[in-house]
């Protein structure tokens, strides 16, 4: 089939210089989640047909399978799907979506274009308690559709109905052109609806069929900010739901964030006000603090991780334990039973097999063996203003508080580093390495007192 996609709309009522589908939802475009949907219906061709910042919707969902039709006009729905007309292939039906319209299952569609084979024009409606705003399925005495009418066009006996139209149809492709051709614009928004195309497809003889989605919120839109908080909640607790019947523990699922793809092994628990972000594999037995954000990270078997916890594009090993406010940041690579704990950041660097930094410490740079001890605030001294130079420690390493590596450098195997020292040489292994200080102490001394005002 051909899918058309109707995302040029201005969407005044979001407020916002952002064009309406390029509004995130679970952090990715409204849009994006639409053409994910159809691709799933493997479709001849996409059109999406763009309009207000028609620039910046080519440029954030730009693939391949996806092409862009420029409607410099909004005229209506039948005026923007004119508009995709010669791109698409006559012999195919036509499934016509909404760029702002992201939860659709692809099965509801499926259905859907399965029941209008053979040439028919199929409907996707729900029914609502409360219709208003939406355009009704007027009906005849047999139940066979007449025709669809707009909220505003509607009359009081129209109005008590409650099955909608939600916008989505597939229609044969090949009369389509005549049909839209034939659209007027005398209604009470001066514009060519696609929703008149039904009385048309009647009049030629076309059987009409109608589906309904599973869940009534297959078929919401955004409009607004606040409708597309309604929709993220949805969109979420649905994640949550999945999650839970995998056998993962989710402590609230209304305080959950999946925002790209998040994989769990078994017994995996995450606790509240948690965000993924990309790409996030958890392994067996992990668990996930409260107030975490994991973005593009692979997190190792029976890892722990504590609240407050930010990793970004990093790679953590089995039996690890992070935080609670730790951070680590793209390139850190932590080996099996590493700890890398409050107030420690590490970026681009490696941590071996057991090796800790268990607070206040900067470790950018660094390749770190196994079973080093790093000590709280010690710092690697990667950047010297203009270029970054790497730090290297090898196995067994004690590195005391307060110690300062300048790089390049390199610590040998079992290297001791006194407390309060400044590395800036190659240290050979199993040294002592300190600066020379001369530690005295003054007998008698009286400390200032503050003075009485």
């Amino acid at each position: 089939m051909n899918i058309v996609i109707l995302a040029a709309g201005t969407g005044k009522r979001m407020r916002s210089a952002l064009p309406k589908v390029l509004h995130p939802l679970a952090g990715r475009p409204l849009l994006a989640h639409v053409i994910d949907t159809a691709r799933e219906l493997d479709p001849a061709r996409i059109v999406v047909v763009v309009g207000h910042g028609a620039q910046a919707v080519q440029q954030a969902v730009a693939a391949p399978d996806v092409a862009f039709v420029l409607q410099a006009e909004q005229l209506g729905t039948g005026h923007a799907v004119q508009q995709a007309l010669p791109l698409l292939d006559p012999a195919k039906p036509t499934l016509v979506l909404y760029g702002d319209v992201p939860l659709t299952r692809a099965s509801t569609l499926k259905r859907l274009a399965d029941a209008a084979v053979d040439g028919r024009y199929g409907i996707l409606t729900v029914t609502l308690d409360d219709p208003t705003g939406y355009g009704r399925i007027v009906r005849d005495a047999a139940g066979y559709v007449m025709r669809i009418v707009e909220q505003k066009d509607a009359t009081p006996d129209e109005l008590r109905i409650r099955e909608i139209n939600t916008g989505i149809v597939v229609t044969p492709t090949a009369q389509l052109a005549m049909w839209l051709g034939a659209l007027k614009n005398d209604n009470a928004q001066g514009e060519y609806y696609l929703t008149d195309v039904v009385e048309h497809a009647i009049e030629a003889g076309f059987d009409v069929v109608t589906t309904q989605p599973d869940e009534v919120w297959e078929t919401l839109g955004v409009n607004s900010k606040a409708q597309l908080a309604e929709l993220e909640r949805i969109h979420q607790r649905n994640i949550a739901n999945a999650l839970l019947g995998a056998g993962v523990t989710v402590i609230d699922p209304a305080r959950l964030d999946v925002r790209g793809e998040l994989t769990c092994g078994r017994d995996v628990s995450i606790d509240v006000n948690c965000v993924f972000e990309g790409k996030v594999a958890l392994a067996d037995d992990v668990t996930v603090g409260a107030n975490c954000v994991l973005r593009d990270a692979t997190i190792g078997a029976g890892t722990r991780i504590e609240p407050f916890t930010h990793i970004d594009g990093a790679q953590v090993g089995a039996r690890a334990v992070l935080g609670p406010y730790a951070r680590l940041r793209p390139g850190a690579v932590l080996g099996d039973e590493a700890h890398v704990g409050n107030f420690v950041e590490v970026k681009n660097a490696t941590l071996g097999q057991g090796s800790k930094a268990n607070h206040l410490s900067y470790l950018g740079d660094a390749d770190i063996g196994a079973r080093v001890n790093v000590g709280a605030g010690t710092i690697t001294c990667n950047y010297d203003g203009a270029n970054k130079h790497r730090t290297v420690i090898e196995d067994d390493v004690f590195v005391g508080s307060d110690t300062q590596l300048v790089a390049p450098v390199r610590v040998g195997r079992g290297v001791t580093i006194a407390a309060g020292t400044t590395i800036w040489k190659d240290v050979p292994e199993g040294a002592l390495a300190l600066n020379e200080k001369t530690q005295v102490a003054r007998v008698g001394y009286v400390r200032p007192v503050k003075k009485k005002r």
